[in-house]
């Protein structure tokens, strides 16, 4: 224990002035950066990527300003409607309280779903009416649900991170790059949020017979020429204030996994290069040890 501390504060001396912050890992494996390692290039100007154990960060940068997360806060709206479901094959009636503006809409009035199927349409989709509409049939007012955002943000440690709606719509949900990090590396250990997350496509059918295809708004899933990385979850999001925000557990050739967080990027498709570029770069950048 003694010569691990010992370790740790040599590269934090070492490597903490440049937003990295390394860690020695006694229980599995040191890491530590290759001295040749140059400092990324990337044009978001928040950013950081944790290991996927969230025992420490391997890159980071003006991670602790906050700044609105938008549609990246339907990952605490996920976990919270986990510990209020009221059973995935219940079914709920979309109503007038469920529309909402913003983003495209999967569900219309009357339309009847299953629990299941209102969460994937919500993480798939990014569905704005959706993720209200399972606040609605969690049994919660919409207030005591943001409550309940924000004691299960306390109770993560996330100390800058707060919400207003369950949506992500308000610029008053905020986070930072290293909390969102913390937040998605938490949400993504559920196997339900897990799942939904990885999928390109959700296909189901109403209580009425309505066929319904909804396509993810993570392109990483849709990446012909992924180059050895896999994505094993991940959250968009998008708001004026926000930018194209974007965060991914991913996964390299060797099996060695990241959360890479992009904030502010000013592309769509731009937070989901720098994403790679930057688990490329740790994954070259650092020597794994098992």
């Amino acid at each position: 224990m003694f010569w691990n501390a010992i370790a740790n504060l040599i590269l934090i001396l070492l490597f903490g002035f440049n937003g990295l912050a390394p860690r020695v890992n006694s229980d599995v494996r040191l890491i530590t950066l290759s001295p040749a390692a140059a400092q990324p290039e990337i044009r978001a100007p928040r950013s950081a990527v944790l290991s996927a154990d969230g025992r420490f960060f391997l890159f980071a940068r003006n991670a602790d300003e906050v700044q609105p997360i938008a549609s990246i806060t339907k990952l605490m709206t996920a976990l919270v409607f986990l510990e209020n479901n009221p059973g995935w094959e219940e079914t709920y009636k979309i109503t007038p309280d469920d529309e909402v503006e913003g983003g495209k809409w999967h569900l219309f009035r009357g339309e009847e779903v299953t629990m299941r199927d209102l969460f994937y349409t919500s993480l798939v989709a990014s569905d704005n009416g959706a993720t209200l509409a399972l606040v609605h049939a969690s049994g919660l007012s919409e207030a005591d649900f943001v409550s309940r955002m924000n004691a299960k943000a306390r109770a993560l440690g996330l100390a800058r991170t707060s919400f207003v709606d369950p949506i992500g719509l308000s610029d008053k949900d905020v986070s930072t790059a290293r909390e969102v990090a913390l937040l998605a590396q938490s949400a993504l250990k559920a196997p339900e949020i897990r799942e939904a997350t990885t999928k390109s496509t959700y296909e189901f059918t109403t209580q009425d017979g309505r066929n319904k295809q909804i396509d993810s708004t993570d392109y990483l899933l849709f990446d012909p020429v992924p180059k050895g990385l896999q994505v094993l979850g991940g959250k968009t999001g998008y708001t004026d204030q926000a930018g194209y925000c974007f965060v991914g557990r991913l996964q390299d050739a060797s099996g060695r996994e990241v959360i890479a967080v992009i904030l502010n990027s000013d592309g769509k498709n731009e937070r989901f290069r720098e994403s790679k570029y930057l688990a490329n770069w740790v994954f070259n950048s650092y020597n794994w040890k098992r």
